[in-house]
């Protein structure tokens, strides 16, 4: 049995891999980049392990931010995960590993974990699932880093990954948005009106008041 979920796990999270590597590469070099040692980067893709929250924590960590500013970007940045335990079979887990469970439980692994299949999942496969998905993640970012802290080049231009990486997440929130025209407006307002009133707190402002605007006037709006 445990080979079987060995398997599974191995089989079913290999097209993630692919995607993590590549990705976690990108975020090596753009960590080494900014002043971080290769090891810092793989200790943040072990710890953090929270997709665009670790491209924040480096720009929030090298630029001085303070604990108030960094806890309440990491809350929003990744508020969605607070949801992914409930419909995740966590119980099947042991309760020894249910922290971690809780901890990996990514985008990607969520959506392979949270399948009507998945119910019948062994708590087993379901920490291999995550464990491959982090493996993989931590790999990528590893081999950036190290590769980054080799290279004789300037890679301060890696910083524009953090921007880019926004760039494209707005991009598809904007197409799969039913008024894609008022949130960009709505984001736009906020991200100025935080800039003018509070820039030492500007995400942290501008977030908050698109999230308000967004829950209330997504109501009205119906």
């Amino acid at each position: 049995m445990a080979t079987t979920d060995l398997r599974l796990a191995v089989r079913e999270t290999l097209p993630i891999g692919l995607g993590y590597v590549p990705l976690g590469i990108a975020f090596g070099l753009f960590a080494v980049s900014q002043g971080f040692p290769w090891w810092l980067a793989t200790i943040t893709a072990m710890i953090i392990y929270s997709g665009s929250m670790e491209f924040i924590a480096v720009g929030l960590i090298t630029g001085g931010a303070s604990f108030f500013n960094t806890a309440l970007t990491t809350f929003f940045v990744s508020f969605r995960h607070i949801f992914y335990g409930l419909s995740v079979p966590i119980r099947q887990v042991n309760p020894a590993a249910r922290p971690y469970a809780v901890h990996a439980l990514t985008d990607e692994a969520w959506a392979l974990l949270s399948r009507p299949s998945a119910k019948d999942f062994s708590g087993k496969r379901i920490i291999l699932t995550e464990l491959f998905c982090h493996l993989y993640w931590v790999f990528g970012t590893t081999l950036g880093a190290v590769v980054g802290s080799k290279l004789p080049w300037d890679l301060s231009w890696m910083g524009f990954a953090l921007t880019a990486l926004f760039v494209v997440l707005s991009i598809e929130a904007l197409e799969t948005a039913r008024q894609p025209a008022l949130l960009f407006s709505i984001a736009l307002v906020c991200g100025v009106a935080a800039q003018l009133l509070i820039p030492d707190y500007m995400m942290v402002g501008a977030m908050t008041a698109y999230a308000v605007i967004s829950v209330v006037g997504g109501r009205w709006l119906k």
